[in-house]
């Protein structure tokens, strides 16, 4: 009897099924459903909510700077291998290049073959002042390469120019990684520090459901439901464009680079319901982080090719560049053809890079894009204004599927993926620690 109790094997208990109310995407897709209620019902007090994701997008932007930082140094200083580094980011730059060109492409022409500005005749002058945008400054390419080193290190991480914070980190991690073994205690210490930032993330995600209630019931209650009759035809070409830009492009990617599409996208799926109601691919960079390693993909390649992305690979951006500007042309009646419709499409492969995922930012470049063309008014931006909101929703969305989905390409082209793993994870789908 005593020798059958010694061997017996305890019991584990049964862990309960997880409640469907804890599931953060759930939560944050349940602050949109209300926040759209209160918007539009009581808009009164939605008006007055836009402070709740304020404070939750300045609290992701107070650490992001940090986090790059210490992604990229820990990433590319743990591997001491330059070639490899320089590989890597050679293959990024390429793959970004190829796949936001194809975005443009689709984007100028489905929005060419359905014409949702025409028959507008806009007159720009009407416009003028209610667009609130300063003159946009044109832009060479000379211009833009000296605007990727900062003055001061520490201007460019509080400036939040993500472009500056990465040069920086790898230039630091470069210089970290020639000292050998001598960079361990620093290292030790960028690996501290990161695990420390990646604490106040995940506290500071508890709030992300009432951020999204508060960004949309303001965005309801300021521009309501109406925007969505008014403009309601180049809201529907938009969205079926990112349709299409999944189905032709990243669908066929993804089954390149071994992963399931559908999958992915299950797994990342309270990131891309957060970014429905921010509409800043920033709030979401900590948690993509954290799940891609978590998938299998070695800690160099996302700490490299992740921060590199959100400035070079704005896939959902480049699909609203080209559709807006091409619109507008046509509301304003503006004289448009193919061969200025390519050259459009050169000045949105330099102006699209670069953008720091924060809410609102591509109304600026765009404007930017608008004044280097000559031909498209600047002011008829007003005529998006009032549902900006609404294709920002579905352009960010596509940009953290797209950057996904550009570091497990880079990841199986460097070997750098543990496909057990990888393909685990999926098929379970995420499931946040107990």
């Amino acid at each position: 009897m005593s020798e059958a109790t010694s061997t017996a094997v305890p019991v584990q208990p049964v862990k309960p099924p997880r409640r469907l109310y804890h599931d953060l995407a759930f939560q944050v897709l349940a602050g949109v459903a209300l926040g759209v209620v209160v918007g539009n019902f009581a808009p009164s007090i939605g008006h007055h909510l836009q402070f709740l994701g304020d404070i939750f997008v300045h609290l992701i932007q107070m650490v992001v700077g940090l986090i790059i930082f210490c992604t990229v140094t820990h990433g590319i200083a743990g591997v001491r291998d330059l070639g490899k580094v320089g590989r890597i980011a050679v293959r990024s730059l390429v793959y970004f290049e190829v796949i936001t060109t194809a975005a443009l492409v689709i984007g100028l022409v489905v929005v060419n073959v359905l014409r949702p500005g025409a028959g507008m005749h806009i007159d720009p002058s009407s416009l003028h002042a209610a667009t609130g945008t300063a003159p946009a400054k044109s832009e060479g390419f000379d211009d833009f390469l000296v605007s990727l080193v900062p003055t001061s290190a520490v201007q460019a991480f509080a400036e939040g120019d993500i472009l500056q914070v990465l040069v920086f980190s790898v230039l630091f991690a470069c210089g970290l990684a020639s000292l050998g073994d001598r960079a361990q205690p620093v290292l030790d210490i960028v690996g501290s520090v990161q695990q420390t930032l990646f604490w106040i993330i995940r506290k500071v995600m508890r709030i992300a459901p009432l951020a999204a209630f508060g960004a949309i019931a303001f965005t309801v209650s300021k521009y309501g439901l109406g925007t969505l009759t008014s403009l309601g035809k180049l809201i529907g070409v938009f969205y079926l464009i990112v349709v299409l830009f999944f189905v032709l492009v990243l669908w066929p990617v993804s089954r390149y680079a071994g992963v399931s599409l559908f999958k992915l996208l299950r797994y990342f799926r309270a990131e891309l319901f957060l970014v429905l109601g921010t509409s800043s691919s920033e709030s979401v960079f900590p948690q993509l982080t954290s799940k891609l390693k978590r998938l299998g993909v070695d800690e160099p390649v996302v700490g490299l090719v992740l921060p590199t992305a959100y400035s070079f690979n704005h896939d959902g951006t480049c699909l609203y560049f080209a559709t807006v500007s091409v619109f507008l042309a046509q509301a304003t009646g503006s004289d448009l053809g193919w061969k200025a419709q390519v050259g459009l499409l050169l000045v949105l492969l330099l102006t699209s890079k670069g953008g720091a995922g924060v809410s609102g930012s591509a109304i600026a470049v765009l404007a930017l894009t608008l004044s280097a063309t000559h031909k498209i008014p600047v002011d008829s931006i007003a005529l998006v204004l009032g549902i900006h909101s609404i294709l920002s929703a579905a352009f960010v969305f596509t940009n953290v599927a797209g950057n996904c989905v550009a570091t497990l390409v880079v990841g199986k082209w460097e070997n750098a993926i543990d496909r057990g793993r990888l393909h685990a994870e999926l098929d379970a789908g995420f499931q946040t620690a107990a």
